[in-house]
């Protein structure tokens, strides 16, 4: 098992994660943290967790921070070789190239005295049920948060979009194509255009991308038993900040008619601000590295959806990749740029005991 930085990222990305098959990554990444130094188990939903402390006056500690990552991955194999100064493999972006820099940093970092550090490498991420930081949530209260996603070495993100999944199915009896009669695709086309129609005019008075409704086609599928047609469309649509999910629900509806309509994966929109101690100390530090730090809001969403609404702490993600490769067949990340995120991030982590933490705006 490798210490090197990019050997060790390479072993990461080349153990094949997909959401709800994260044991044999896990196992790898708890004996990983175990030799690093951290105190590492693998807890009740999978999650791989080590922990790091530097106790304070009587051993005390005052304030815990959470490098919460993921270690799964979406399908495809992007084949792993280190070529041109570049990683590549599944997962290398989104977000085990992260999650490797969260590890290394951690076991590097001088703690300030009274700081927990807890690394968690969390399951499921990929999928809706987002089980491992869902888990996490109810058993941390961390003074501070920071998620790995990917952001650049020199960029922070501050918010995601939110979500939903929309699942239509609709079915009729058989027709001849010749006949006047509208089959069950065309009418399930009709719909998706009355929705798409629906959220272009929402959009229309809303000029920036985070505050506007993006809908996905995941699938459509149609079909027949000679008997029967059918038609299922799946969609996904990222929700902009206080959105009435509620109230997207009911006019959806109504244009379904009688084709049956299931929502779930519901996500709402989270936004932090830059005007943290921690935004701030990424701040600081990203300039000292040389480079004019980008505070961004992404149009996707993470397990910073998840946990920030319950933690209401201090909350950022960072991690190196460039965010557009994600699930790409050319996922990779630049091996410099990897290597300035460790260094980034130790940095946030010596240096951030020596500000106060909550209601510091």
């Amino acid at each position: 098992m490798s210490t090197n930085p990019v050997e060790f990222l390479s072993e990461l990305v080349a153990i094949e994660s997909l959401s709800g098959e994260e044991t044999a990554v896990a196992q790898f990444l708890a004996a990983h943290m175990a030799q690093l130094g951290l105190a590492a188990h693998i807890d009740g939903a999978g999650n791989a967790v080590g922990v790091r402390e530097e106790g304070g006056e009587n051993g005390r500690i005052t304030r815990e921070i959470i490098l919460l990552g993921h270690m799964d991955t979406v399908p495809g194999r992007v084949p792993v070789r280190v070529a041109d100064g570049k990683v590549y493999g599944r997962g290398a972006v989104d977000a085990k190239g992260p999650l490797a820099t969260f590890v290394l940093a951690a076991a590097r970092a001088k703690l300030p005295p009274g700081t927990r550090l807890v690394v968690i490498g969390a399951t499921e991420e990929e999928a809706a049920t987002s089980k491992g930081a869902r888990f996490a949530a109810t058993r941390y209260r961390p003074d501070m948060c920071i998620i790995g996603e990917p952001s650049g070495w020199d960029g922070v993100t501050l918010g995601y979009k939110g979500r939903v999944l929309i699942d239509y199915a609709y079915s009729q009896p058989m027709s001849h194509t010749a006949g006047q009669a509208s089959g069950a695709a065309e009418t399930g086309i009709a719909w998706l255009n009355q929705f798409t129609s629906y959220i272009a005019a929402y959009n229309q008075t809303r000029p920036r991308l985070f505050d506007q409704l993006l809908p996905s086609i995941r699938d459509i599928h149609t079909g027949s038993d000679g008997l029967t047609n059918t038609i299922n469309i799946k969609l996904g649509v990222r929700l902009p900040p206080e959105f009435d999910v509620a109230g997207l629900g009911t006019a959806v509806r109504e244009m379904a008619g009688r084709a049956s309509l299931r929502f779930y994966g519901h996500e709402a929109a989270f936004q932090s601000t830059r005007q943290t101690p921690l935004a701030r100390a990424f701040n600081r530090a990203i300039r000292q590295a040389g480079a004019k730090p980008t505070f961004k809001l992404k149009t996707g969403t993470s397990d910073m959806n998840v946990v920030g609404p319950i933690w209401q702490c201090p909350i950022v993600a960072y991690g190196p990749g460039d965010s557009s490769l994600d699930h790409t067949p050319e996922e990779h990340v630049v091996v410099d740029e990897y290597l300035q995120a460790i260094d980034v991030l130790q940095h946030v982590l010596e240096v951030i005991g020596t500000e106060r933490l909550r209601g510091d705006d």
